[in-house]
């Protein structure tokens, strides 16, 4: 069978996210692999070039990961026509520019979220790419986690009946930087004026979430708060941390189920996971994290009885069922990379779009206008 070479400019991959999950798991693992295996049997082996302003840290990454190509120069790295998809990773602020600049260019796109740091902006690019015919992408890579296909699989299979409410906690402690621990977040993420904000950052992934898995978000209510209004920096120097840190959001969905996460980098675990969705239904519930995914049935449910007099006896957590891992699970950052390639250049089917990531810009702009006004917002749709 046939292999070819699929040039990509990948920007902003030497940040957290853009280097572990998109370089590292992602694309180095698919060259590594052999390439993205196409419904025909032909392979697509990408080939990478590391746009970034730091020349010598690009250089290290690429020598590290066996990458050729490297540029600090996007505009002359956009006028090479063999490289004909372009991948962002930088920072919210920028990325509605250098896609813009990108689409113009005649280069498809596969970007992080998100997609903006604003509606119109995201609407922009989204026109922009279905007036130039361009093929595009957005990272929803919460729907690859094995835990959430295992709550999937679980729907798909009628164990819930139907759905009455989704759970959601996310969040950890990000040390401020002022006692001996680092934060283990950048900066930018906690100053409003360069694009931070819990809100903006997270709302974007709860709504494909939400939408794919439990209902279409109908309407928002969402308080976010600041709870920690000073930081340290990268370089030592305290800053004032004027986003929200944190952020408790309710959503009414299709069919009436009811959905609330909360999301903090401003809280100390005491759960299975980073992350954790607790779905309610009339047959059945089930808890998944990032992995791992437990259930307990209508004729498993206990009838715990409220005696606030004598210490509990019943073992909650060991009335719960293991879902076992029957699949394998790939990760799931290059499982979207995967399909978004065979998308490109096979014309497989791809639904995850700039049109679906502008409804992520849409509910974080909604949830902070919720947070503002004290009250529930309606979501409309978006036609775009």
């Amino acid at each position: 069978m046939a292999t070819q070479t699929l040039g990509i400019i990948m920007n902003g991959v030497t940040g957290r996210m853009g280097l572990n999950q998109h370089l590292v798991r992602s694309i180095v693992a698919i060259m590594k692999q052999g390439g993205v295996v196409l419904p025909n049997g032909d392979r697509v082996m990408p080939d990478p070039i590391l746009v970034g302003r730091n020349a010598e840290k690009i250089q290290a990454l690429a020598k590290q990961y066996g990458i050729a190509r490297t540029t600090t120069d996007l505009t002359a790295a956009l006028k090479n026509p063999n490289d004909t998809l372009f991948f962002d990773a930088a920072t919210t602020q920028m990325r509605a520019d250098l896609i813009t600049q990108a689409i113009n260019a005649g280069k498809h796109i596969y970007c992080e979220k998100p997609v903006a740091d604003s509606l119109d902006k995201a609407i922009a690019i989204a026109k922009l790419a279905k007036q130039k015919g361009i093929k595009n992408g957005v990272v929803q890579d919460k729907l690859s986690l094995p835990g959430l296909r295992k709550i999937k699989l679980l729907n798909d299979a009628g164990f819930f009946g139907r759905i009455l409410s989704v759970r959601g906690e996310f969040g950890y402690w990000v040390f401020e930087g002022d006692w001996g621990q680092p934060a283990q977040r950048p900066s930018w993420n906690y100053k409003k004026d360069e694009g931070g904000g819990i809100i903006l950052d997270m709302l974007c992934h709860w709504r494909y979430v939400l939408d794919n898995l439990f209902g279409n978000v109908l309407a928002v209510s969402c308080l976010g708060a600041t709870h920690i209004p000073t930081r340290v920096d990268e370089n030592g120097k305290t800053y004032k941390a004027d986003s929200d840190d944190a952020a408790y959001a309710t959503f009414q969905l299709e069919g009436g189920v009811i959905a609330h996460i909360n999301s903090s980098w401003c809280t100390r675990v005491q759960r299975d996971d980073l992350v954790t969705f607790h779905v309610d239904g009339t047959h059945g519930s089930a808890v998944a994290g990032l992995t791992g995914c437990v259930t307990q049935s209508r004729v498993n449910t206990p009838r715990p009885t409220w005696n606030p007099d004598v210490p509990q006896s019943m073992k909650f957590a060991e009335q719960w069922e293991e879902v076992p891992d029957n699949l394998d699970y790939d990760n799931g950052f290059k499982i979207q990379w995967e399909d978004f390639i065979r998308h490109l250049v096979a014309g497989t089917p791809w639904k995850f779009d700039l049109v679906e990531g502008a409804k992520g810009a849409q509910l974080a702009e909604l949830g902070l206008k919720s947070w503002a006004e004290r009250r529930w917002i309606d979501v409309p749709a978006l036609n775009i």
